[in-house]
Order: C-alpha cells, then sequence, then structure tokens
C-alpha cells in the first residue's frame, strides 16, 4: 500500500469530521467569505490542531484571499493545504549512519507505545539488513522488560536488561559494549517516562548520555520522544517538557489512526519546532511509516 494510502486510511475518521464541515461551510455559495472562516478556524481546533496553529493558520489564509480575491472551495482548500505544510514545517527522516554505531533513545511518559515503537523499530532495522540490540534501560516498570522480551524474540534482537529497579545507566553501559561486540549497527533504548517528577527524569537521561558519551563517543546519538496522538493537546504539552528535559531530536506520534482529531501532529510540530519523524497507523509490526508531511495533509483534507 502507498504511503498516502496508508495516511489516508489512518485518518479517515479524522479526514470524515473535518470533511463534512469544511464542505458544509461552502455548500450554499460555492464561495468562502470572512464568516465562514471564523467556523473553518473552529473546525482546526476541533480537529486537535490547536489554537496557536489554527489562529496562525487561519491569519494567513485571511491575508491570502483579501490579497488574492480568491475565494472559490477549491482556491481556499489549496491555500489552507499551504497553511498547513507550512505549520508542519520540512518532511525529515529518521537518519542513522552508515557505518559505526548509531543509538537510538526512546523517551515518552508510560502508556504511549514507547516500548512497542521499539519494538517496531527492531523490525524495520531486521528488514534492513542492520544488526540490532536493544536495551531495557525502563528498569521502574516490570512490565516495560516483559514487552521488549517479547519483541526481541519476535525480531531476533539481543536483548540486554537487568533486574526490576536495577540502574538505568548500569543497563546502557552494558548494552553498549554488547552492541560493540557484536558489531552491532544500532541500539535501541528504552527509558523510563516517569514526567511527574522532571528533574529525576532530566538527571536519569543525563547520566545515560554521560555513559553513552564515554563508552561510545563515536556513536551517532538519536533521542526520540514518542507521543500518543489521542491524548489531544496533553500531547503538546509532553512535548514541550521533554523537549526541555531531553533535548529531543525528533517525534514519533502513535496511534494516529485512533481517533477523530489526527490534527494534533500540526499542533505538536508547530507549538514545539520539532520534527515529526515517525507516525504510527495501526497495530501491525509494519503500521510504523516515516512521516511525511504531504501525505499526511493530503490525507486529512477534503478531496478538490
Amino acid at each position: 500500500m502507498a504511503l498516502f494510502d496508508r495516511f489516508r486510511k489512518g485518518l479517515e475518521k479524522t479526514r470524515t469530521s473535518f470533511s463534512e464541515g469544511f464542505n458544509r461551510l461552502a455548500t450554499s455559495l460555492g464561495i468562502y467569505d470572512a464568516s465562514m472562516l471564523d467556523e473553518l478556524e473552529m473546525l482546526l481546533v476541533s480537529a486537535d490542531t490547536g489554537v496557536p496553529a489554527a489562529t496562525a493558520a487561519m491569519e494567513s489564509l485571511r491575508r491570502r484571499m483579501k490579497e488574492s480575491g480568491q475565494v472559490s472551495r477549491a482556491q481556499v482548500l489549496q491555500m489552507l493545504r499551504d497553511e498547513l505544510l507550512n505549520l508542519l514545517g520540512p518532511t525529515s527522516r529518521l537518519e542513522l549512519a552508515p557505518s559505526g554505531l548509531n543509538i537510538v533513545l526512546m523517551v515518552g511518559v508510560n502508556g504511549t507505545g514507547k516500548t512497542t515503537t521499539a519494538g517496531k523499530l527492531c523490525a524495520r532495522f531486521a528488514a534492513e539488513g542492520r544488526r540490532t540490540v536493544l536495551a531495557a534501560a525502563d528498569t521502574f516498570r516490570a512490565a516495560a522488560i516483559e514487552q521488549l522480551e517479547h519483541w526481541a524474540k519476535a525480531t531476533g534482537t539481543p536483548l540486554i536488561h537487568h533486574s526490576e529497579g536495577s540502574d538505568p545507566a548500569a543497563v546502557v553501559f552494558d548494552a553498549v559494549q554488547s552492541a560493540k561486540a557484536r558489531g552491532a549497527g544500532v541500539l535501541i533504548v528504552d527509558t523510563a517516562g516517569r514526567l511527574h517528577n522532571k528533574q529525576n527524569l532530566m538527571d536519569e537521561l543525563n547520566k545515560i548520555r554521560r555513559v553513552i558519551a564515554r563508552e561510545a563517543p563515536d556513536a551517532r546519538c538519536t533521542t526520540l520522544l514518542v507521543i500518543d496522538a489521542t491524548t489531544g493537546q496533553n500531547a503538546v504539552v509532553q512535548a514541550r517538557l521533554f523537549k526541555e528535559a531531553a533535548s529531543v531530536d525528533g517525534v514519533v506520534l502513535t496511534k494516529l489512526d485512533g481517533n477523530a482529531k489526527g490534527g494534533v501532529a500540526i499542533a505538536v510540530a508547530y507549538e514545539t519546532r520539532v520534527p515529526i519523524l515517525l507516525a504510527g497507523l495501526g497495530e501491525q509490526v509494519d503500521d510504523l511509516v516515516d512521516f511525511d508531511a504531504a501525505s499526511f495533509v493530503d490525507s486529512l483534507l477534503p478531496t478538490p
């Protein structure tokens, strides 16, 4: 299935809700006027794009309509597409160094799909022929280790773990040594998501980074923040806090297929300026896909 079709299927609930409202506004006249734009802004907010992003998009749209005189449904739809793409920013990819060790730190609160995403990445890298090691550095939750054991067996990935409650940095130390000894190209580190105590989280992640810097100074290290799209604007709050605590390089947005408010991707990208790299569009192992801004927006909006 093509990437656009996968996004279209995953965003079906959001698309149906938004498209019905968009088309209803222009039904009577076939054009958009100023009063309709207020309702269009509320449609964006209801799709969880967030008030700041919706306001920015509509201010620009109003200005462009006034300057160009373009007010038909098709013209407004094209301009809205442009504005949403601008809010999302340029499409970025999860880039791995072709040689040497790549370390991927998975961060995010419990329940976002962080551990599952780590497992799906193992499957992706295995399919690409990359030798991967998995580290269970979320030692505060026994279920996290059990989940990773499941994914490790399913994907044939070596798992490095200690007992529950042990030092996460010690797990990472052992995992780095294992990855180097095995000649692995990727080490995926699943970390704890105790956002209720940001200072402890920051201290823990900094300790992990110090271990990595000391034991694998030449490794390419990428921090991925995993966010559950169904949590709405709380996802934006999480993104802001983790950006402050963890120096996030990119976002993985899971469960985009789970509700009618997939516009949260726009809110996260606009309000944090952190690129969305991956999207979860289902429960299957291959439903973790590269995030593509154009495919996302075209899947969200009505047919021209």
